[in-house]
């Protein structure tokens, strides 16, 4: 699909009648983040699979997600995130990946999610089958499941070269002690955790630890699984949105998370072209910096 075609196509499915913004928006530098251990550049907004891609074996489901992810890479999409945990969603990922028959910048990133470290590589190579990859470049401890274990098969897999980057997530705030013995003491590349302009717990010492590490720090439920994005399009958007070139709640919300100098990207997840666009017009145009950030903090707290 040329440039034309592909702008025409997002504007008839987001009834969109001028192309100028959008056009723009696709040839505008997207915003990259340095992976810290590496050097290497990650696009600030991913996606995320938890539930929008657990969609069972519907094909016409499947084909709508898969022109959704042509289109996530086509605006400049990077980290895909998944789990074992996901119901269908590593599978119907690998549906969509083989369908797209070429991705340009796809950066791979799944989890290892079960108790039993003896079973640990069955299941990732369980994963690489379901997304026909020949590796993946992160892989994660979901949860803090069995980290002790998992962790010496990631790092023996890095070693080896058949795998990229090492990781942990967790999504519960009550295990953030244990992320940051993690990270104190592992040499590892990626840390995730909850993070968004309401549940900012990591600010204390999570992202000041993965800073000073040199951890990259993926922000998951950045919408609080849609509630808070839901939410905020009740109030009015704020005047000071227009000064980062935001004309929506969630390309503001974004770019509160991404702006932060310890995180690295974010994974919201959607199934709708609309909200695909807002999502990733958050890494374009101008970045706010702490005060802004702050004022928005104060704004979304005075609602």
């Amino acid at each position: 699909m040329n440039r034309r075609h592909f702008l025409q196509a997002i504007a008839a499915c987001l009834g969109l009648a001028q192309l100028d913004r959008l056009a723009a928006s696709v040839h505008a530098d997207p915003l990259l983040k340095v992976i810290p251990s590496s050097g290497e550049k990650l696009p600030a907004i991913g996606m995320g699979s938890f539930v929008s891609f657990n969609v069972g074996h519907d094909v016409e489901v499947l084909q709508q997600r898969t022109e959704l992810l042509r289109i996530f890479f086509q605006l400049g999409g990077g980290i895909i995130d998944s789990s074992p945990m996901y119901g269908s969603s590593e599978r119907n990922l690998g549906y969509c990946l083989e369908n797209l028959k070429y991705v340009d910048g796809l950066f791979s990133a799944t989890k290892v999610w079960t108790t039993s470290v003896e079973d640990g590589a069955a299941e990732i190579q369980a994963s690489r089958n379901l997304w026909k990859v020949d590796q993946f470049d992160l892989l994660q401890v979901h949860n803090l499941l069995s980290w002790q274990g998992h962790l010496e098969t990631l790092f023996e897999m890095k070693q080896l070269g058949r795998l990229r980057y090492v990781g942990v997530t967790t999504s519960h705030g009550r295990r953030h002690a244990e992320l940051e013995k993690i990270m104190l003491t592992q040499p590892i590349d990626f840390v995730q955790a909850t993070y968004n302009a309401i549940d900012r717990e990591v600010e204390q010492r999570i992202l000041p630890i993965a800073r000073e590490r040199g951890i990259a720090f993926i922000a998951n439920r950045p919408f609080q699984h849609g509630s808070l994005v839901d939410w905020a399009k009740k109030h009015p958007l704020p005047g000071f949105a227009r000064e980062f070139e935001c004309d929506n709640w969630a390309s503001l919300l974004l770019k509160f998370i991404v702006s932060h100098p310890a995180v690295t990207c974010a994974i919201p997840a959607t199934t709708r072209l609309d909200h695909l666009f807002e999502n990733m017009s958050a890494m374009r145009g101008i970045v706010p910096e702490q005060k802004m950030r702050e004022t928005l903090v104060k704004y979304i707290a005075a609602l």
